[in-house]
């Protein structure tokens, strides 16, 4: 006795079809088409169309810094971008990028007022809203081929490339603010401290260290002060959703009728000595007990 089709599952069909039964049941009337001339003349077309390796002198355009971390304030509108060039970076090819940046843009938009300068890390292209700073690098193992007296600076080159590996580990790790605060509060950033290492950079460089005391000791109580504020849910006033807040560092405010009182500088910097002091100082009496031996020797 047959079996009628209603008496299969559907996922047995399913299975059937998915698993090629369905061409030995159905074999096909004329074999499939042979696409590899097809293949072959799309790849070359492309080729054709393409810029090859010695018209193409970009390798890659990447965003970095507040433009790429999604923190710029309002007034600042400045955006960084970093363009890695396979060759090695002149001073002209920078100026000839410069400006073939721009006549692209002006050809978009011929009404926009755009003015470009160049500087020792690259160019930037300006208009009445915004400003655009392009850093120029090179490939990595371009570095070891560069003349102090043709191309930029190894050390902005280096730089530039530093603030990719930046922009990339905050894309990453990048999270838990309040945290963040609770860390900075506790004295992380302070002199003696451990603090942190740069994740970006190689060796034993603690990032604190290329602080002033007064930024280190500013750092730790201003974030003192945010993480009282925030306890109490002020942080919509931090946030300057509900007015100004730079007074909240220095001034007196109160939260559900609790006042917070901003944390103290711990470390006042010492005055400045004069010229005159100084010599002061450097000239110091013998003490009495040397002068006393002397007199006895000329006796």
């Amino acid at each position: 006795m047959g079996v009628g089709l209603g008496t299969v599952g559907m996922g047995e069909v399913t299975s059937v079809v998915g698993h090629g039964k369905c061409e030995m049941a159905f074999p096909r009337v004329k074999p499939a088409p042979d696409e590899t001339s097809f293949s072959e003349a799309l790849l070359k077309r492309n080729q054709d169309l393409a810029p090859n390796s010695a018209e193409q002198q970009i390798e890659e355009v990447r965003q970095v810094g507040s433009y790429k971390k999604g923190t710029m304030t309002t007034g600042h509108n400045v955006a960084d971008l970093v363009v890695i060039l396979k060759i090695l970076p002149t001073l002209e090819a920078v100026a000839a990028l410069g400006n073939k940046v721009v006549e692209s843009l002006r050809a978009q938009d011929p009404s926009e007022v755009l003015t470009m300068l160049t500087n020792e890390t690259g160019f930037e292209i300006s208009s009445s809203d915004a400003t655009v700073k392009i850093l120029i690098t090179t490939v990595p193992p371009n570095l070891r081929k560069l003349d102090p007296e043709l191309h930029l600076d190894i050390k902005v080159l280096q730089s530039a490339l530093a603030a990719i590996r930046h922009a990339r580990w905050f894309e990453e790790n990048a999270s838990q603010s309040t945290r963040c605060l609770q860390i900075l509060a506790a004295g992380l950033f302070l002199p003696g401290s451990v603090g942190i290492t740069d994740p970006c950079e190689s060796g034993n460089f603690r990032v604190h260290t290329v602080m002033t005391l007064e930024q280190q000791d500013m750092v730790c109580y201003t974030a003192q002060t945010l993480v009282r504020i925030l306890s109490h849910g002020g942080f919509r006033k931090i946030l300057g959703q509900e007015g100004d807040a730079s007074y909240l560092a220095s001034e007196i405010s109160t939260w559900d009728g609790v006042i917070v009182t901003p944390s103290e500088k711990a470390y006042e910097k010492p005055p400045e000595k004069k010229e005159g002091e100084e010599e002061e100082e450097n000239t110091e009496e013998p003490p009495q007990g040397e002068e006393e031996e002397s007199m006895e020797t000329q006796e």
